[in-house]
């Protein structure tokens, strides 16, 4: 576990609404604090509203979605706190790639498939740095695939010809382009086979550990961010209703919804997981061991 540093991200009673009829409160009154060089789990069901309040971190909300409520409060490495709520213009851009980068949920659907990887990494460059040489922006994209361990051969390609998780190590390619502070991460797995899980989140670390920036990683997995994280906040229908360390989210659950996180994953050794327990075997316990973390908990926001 990473030694906690100084915050660089604060968000305080964040509150997000859908504005349709009738109005969906997607997340309410969230707050979190994400420090320097560590990795943050965010967990919880499908529609919980986990990616709305990354999006509301970032100012990345589209109408309907509206925050209603809070602060969102960057700590810059220079000293300068910004509030980022307030942030509009070129302000606003800078602060979203330059300090604050997102891997999105879907690299197929987040790539543009008709452009190339040379072309939508020299974008980056072109957008946020308008006076670097063709050259430089070149050798940089480069050096980016390298770090991401993808072949620098690879800027010729566009997406559909790479694997899921070339595309996804492109992704994450983008997100550093610009040495960013934060990295927010929205179930950068997902739709992975496990063996390219594995290699994704190793490559996660250990660019953490090189470049030192923080990272908020989303995910419904919560025995991977048990594995990864330093601290792991719980969402429940919009609300954050868990927050601590990842060994006391593991051993000492106090929320009833996290233990019933834990409790739908089947335990190794025959003693977790709900299916186990109650005997069942087949298709029956297959049906009834995932679907364990919902009982009583009823419709995420």
């Amino acid at each position: 576990m990473t030694a906690l540093g100084q915050a660089v991200l604060t968000a305080t009673n964040v509150s997000i609404d859908y504005e349709v009829d009738p109005p969906v409160q997607a997340v309410r009154g969230a707050s979190l604090t994400l420090h320097r060089g560590e990795i943050l789990g965010l967990a919880g069901e499908s529609g919980c509203g986990k990616t709305t309040l990354a999006y509301g971190l970032n100012r990345l909300l589209k109408a309907p979605a509206v925050m209603t409520g809070g602060e969102v409060v960057f700590h810059d490495a220079s000293g300068r706190d910004v509030d980022v709520v307030q942030l509009d213009g070129e302000a606003l851009r800078s602060y979203r790639w330059d300090k604050v980068s997102m891997v999105f949920q879907g690299s197929m659907n987040s790539l543009n498939p008709v452009m190339n990887v040379r072309k939508q990494l020299h974008d980056v460059f072109t957008t946020h740095r308008k006076g670097m040489p063709k050259a430089d922006r070149e050798a940089r994209s480069a050096e980016l695939l390298s770090l991401v361990g993808v072949d620098p051969a690879r800027l010729s390609s566009f997406p559909h010809e790479l694997s899921g998780g070339m595309r996804q190590r492109v992704m994450i390619a983008m997100a550093l382009a610009l040495d960013p502070q934060v990295m927010i991460m929205d179930e950068p797995t997902t739709a992975l086979d496990v063996v390219v899980q594995r290699g994704i989140v190793r490559e996660i670390m250990r660019l953490r550990e090189r470049l030192g920036f923080a990272v908020i990683f989303i995910t419904h997995d919560l025995p991977l961010l048990i594995e990864i994280s330093d601290r792991i906040a719980i969402m429940l229908e919009g609300e954050i209703v868990e927050q601590g360390d990842a060994a006391s989210i593991f051993r000492d659950p106090r929320h009833p919804y996290t233990r019933r996180l834990l409790q739908s994953f089947p335990s190794l050794r025959g003693e977790g997981g709900a299916f186990i327990r109650t005997g069942l075997t087949g298709a029956s316990a297959a049906v009834t061991g995932p679907t364990a973390l919902a009982d009583g908990v009823g419709g995420a926001a």
